[in-house]
């Protein structure tokens, strides 16, 4: 188990990377193909888990778990070759040392100048030299965060001074944008909740609903097919439909922003859990109705597919903010840390379902009253519980984040503007800070 974990973190992280490093940004057409590029690489990755969940368990259960994992590691080995054999053709980009590094060198330095007046002009701070840059994206200096500033402030008639003593601009406004990040980074992982509550919950749900489907039984298991073939659909729609029409309208090379696309996310995730919540609401009055509340093995005459507007909703999620997010700090970040960009989203998932687990604690402990009562999602029984009102309760911090959200992605300045070259000559708007009211 520990060696998929750190074979995923490596390729999850970098692979995203890798493959947005392939397209110029200083190229029209290749800013079009890299908006695209996220889509497609999510589009794979969809179809991969729906091989796994169609063939490999259908290996499994009919072959052995021995001959299932032989062929995912036939598979897994099979990619690896075909990765390696476009070695010759990659762009690599040039290590320039560790960016994490930096940003706590400018942090530090500007807190030890935290005494010190910033100069009347920004061409007095210290910028980085041609000679100095090594391959470095060189940064001009943005409003805001002025503090950090202090860390590029020249000392001693423009002596560099001691070692952690002086930085130059470039290093300061990467920091920055690491900054102006943290906002999204914390409230989208917070928006990103339902996803992880309602999944975790689908088979427990399913377990106690009619699974049939004409003649054939559908294993509560294998409901995640149908979120899985929702997101394909989609993001195909997304991509081949959606964005043209977009970007037309708005002039935008993804149809819309970054902070827009996940903005819908987060209105889907909202969606999401009140229509889970009425679906609930309906199954537990259909199992009183029926006498099944006290038969939490399955059999109540609700169909299993009434969990499918919620799929629906949180594949949404996945098209908008998943693809959106990932979009988005990987563009954002700045050039020897995007692959820890892509490190940054996969954590937000991550702190997502630890928020998830940990709301789900903390009602339960809240819940619990004297005389040894249970909390909302205590016990094997979804009959007895009050997973309809938990549900409703996931709505209102999805919807305090969201408005959050708003207030952060409003104030958020880009580094680029996300607009369409001019057809006419292919010239790309030229790189600066841009503010778009998401």
């Amino acid at each position: 188990m520990y060696m998929i974990c750190i074979g995923e973190g490596a390729i999850r992280a970098c692979l995203p990377a890798l493959g947005g490093d392939q397209f110029d940004n200083a190229d029209a057409v290749e800013r079009r193909l890299e908006s695209s590029f996220f889509n497609w690489s999510t589009f794979f990755v969809s179809m991969g888990t729906f091989f796994g969940l169609i063939f490999v368990v259908w290996l499994e259960n009919n072959k052995g778990w021995g001959v299932g994992f032989g062929v995912c590691a036939a598979i897994v080995l099979l990619g690896l070759l075909i990765w390696a054999a476009g070695f010759p053709f990659y762009r690599n980009q040039v290590p320039t040392g560790s960016p994490i590094t930096r940003i706590m060198q400018v942090i530090i330095v500007a807190c030890k100048k935290r005494n010190l007046k910033l100069p009347g002009s920004p061409e007095d701070l210290n910028q980085m030299s041609d000679d100095n840059a090594k391959g470095l994206e060189v940064l001009h200096r943005t409003e805001g965060l002025q503090f950090l500033d202090k860390a590029a402030i020249k000392i001693e008639n423009g002596a560099r001074g001691p070692p952690w003593s002086l930085y130059n601009v470039t290093q300061v406004e990467e920091t920055k944008i690491m900054c102006r990040m943290i906002p999204i980074f914390v409230t989208s992982a917070l928006g990103y909740m339902p996803v992880s509550i309602i999944l975790n919950l689908t088979v427990q749900r399913g377990n106690t609903m009619d699974t049939r489907l004409g003649a054939i039984v559908v294993s509560p298991a294998t409901l995640f097919v149908i979120p899985t073939v929702f997101q394909l659909v989609i993001l195909v729609v997304y991509d081949r439909l959606l964005v043209p029409l977009l970007r037309r309208a708005t002039g935008y090379v993804g149809g819309v922003t970054h902070l827009q696309r996940i903005g819908v996310g987060f209105v889907a995730a909202v969606l999401a859990s009140a229509v889970a919540a009425l679906v609930e609401t309906r199954r537990k009055g259909v199992a009183r109705r029926s006498s099944f509340v006290d038969s939490p093995a399955g059999g109540e005459p609700m169909s299993v597919f009434w969990l499918t507007p919620q799929f629906f909703l949180l594949r949404v999620v996945d098209v908008t903010s998943f693809v959106g997010l990932l979009e988005f700090f990987y563009s954002e970040a700045f050039a020897g840390m995007k692959s820890i960009g892509s490190s940054v989203f996969y954590c937000m998932l991550g702190l997502a379902a630890w928020f998830s687990t940990l709301l789900i604690q903390l009602v339960n402990r809240a819940m619990r009253r004297g005389g040894g009562a249970a909390g909302w999602l205590d016990g094997a029984n979804l009959n007895r519980s009050r997973l309809d009102s938990f549900y409703w309760l996931v709505c209102v911090p999805e919807l305090v984040s969201f408005m959050v959200y708003l207030f952060w992605a409003r104030r958020y300045v880009y580094r680029n503007d996300q607009r369409v070259a001019a057809e006419d000559d292919k010239k790309t708007i030229p790189s600066a800070a841009y503010v778009d009211g998401i």
